[in-house]
């Protein structure tokens, strides 16, 4: 009888101890930027919203770029990232910067935040075109980086390669270091703006530009690249003298495959649910909206999302 009660007790807290873990959110690790960029300063508020709102854990760690940050999640070290729409595109097409890798499969879409616009800064106001870039000392970001190829895309509109400047391959802190002295004369800073490094510029006392691109070399790189799309800088964003014309791809956060369904859906509801409370901690939560979340159409979504998606009456695709 004792043995028949002993073994009834074990099972049962056998029995609750597998309910536990199955019914435990995951610690979730979550790659952002460098600590100068809209990566890092947005997604850091993000995973405090979520681990305080629900019972998933986020914990927002500095990441090397978009590429860097889909290779991490590939290998598992981490489970959410940032990384920018074209890039993304890339890694599970297998083309560009993963063309000689192959495609990377093992993620899908938890959302679209906002857009990343491409930022050509300068302290020199001759500077008024891309084609005033050549020869220039420009930083084009680290070599092989999502920036590096948006700078490629938008020197190959005007008619420029690489060689037409002076390269320089820096992140988005030591660009602006590097502008401050005097050592280059543009870079190419891809994020949401305001962007640390530039707002950071902007508030040291001289004045900052950025380049504006034509209509004309605008409409011929969105042609050519779908992923892109125009994009406005106001003049009140950094004190510049008018407003900038440019083009941005997409902010998105996505995750691996094996994330359970309920820590993403949990990642998804708690900042749409919340969004004043998400923007009164940082500025970005402004832009983010249901119909550009679920905008994704090249890459599934992850079935988390899919889930918030469908309460809201949106279809989004799935593995």
């Amino acid at each position: 009888m004792i043995k028949k009660i002993l073994a009834t007790t074990l099972s049962a807290a056998m029995v609750l101890s597998l309910a536990t873990v199955s019914f435990a959110a995951d610690d979730l690790t979550f790659a952002t930027g460098g600590e100068a960029g809209t990566y890092y300063a947005f997604g850091t508020v993000l995973a405090q919203h979520v681990s305080d709102k629900t019972d998933t854990t986020v914990t927002a760690i500095v990441g090397n770029g978009s590429q860097a940050n889909i290779e991490d999640l590939d290998a598992g070290d981490v489970q959410l990232a940032f990384t920018q729409s074209d890039v993304m595109s890339y890694a599970y097409s297998g083309t560009n910067l993963f063309e000689e890798d192959g495609a990377v499969e093992s993620f899908s879409v938890v959302s679209a935040l906002y857009m990343e616009a491409v930022q050509i800064v300068t302290m020199n106001p001759d500077i008024k075109s891309v084609a005033d870039l050549e020869g220039k000392n420009v930083s084009i970001g680290a070599s092989g980086s999502g920036v590096y190829f948006n700078a490629l895309d938008v020197l190959g509109a005007y008619g420029l390669t690489e060689d037409d400047i002076k390269p320089q391959y820096l992140n988005f802190a030591d660009s602006a270091d590097n502008l401050k002295d005097g050592k280059i004369d543009a870079a190419f800073i891809v994020a949401g703006a305001p962007t640390t490094a530039i707002t950071d510029l902007a508030t040291g006392g001289r004045q900052v530009y950025l380049v504006s691109l034509d209509d004309e070399h605008i409409e011929e790189l969105v042609k050519k690249s779908p992923y892109y799309s125009e994009y406005v800088i106001e003049d009140d964003v950094y004190g510049t003298p008018e407003d900038v014309t440019t083009v941005a791809v997409g902010a998105v956060v996505i995750a691996r495959d094996d994330v359970a369904e309920d820590d993403v859906y949990n990642f998804v509801s708690s900042i749409f649910e919340n969004l004043e409370e998400v923007t009164d901690a940082h500025a970005k939560g402004a832009e983010l909206s249901l119909e550009f979340a679920s905008s994704v159409t090249d890459v599934p979504y992850h079935p988390g999302a899919a889930k918030y998606f469908k309460e809201k009456d949106i279809t989004v695709e799935t593995k």
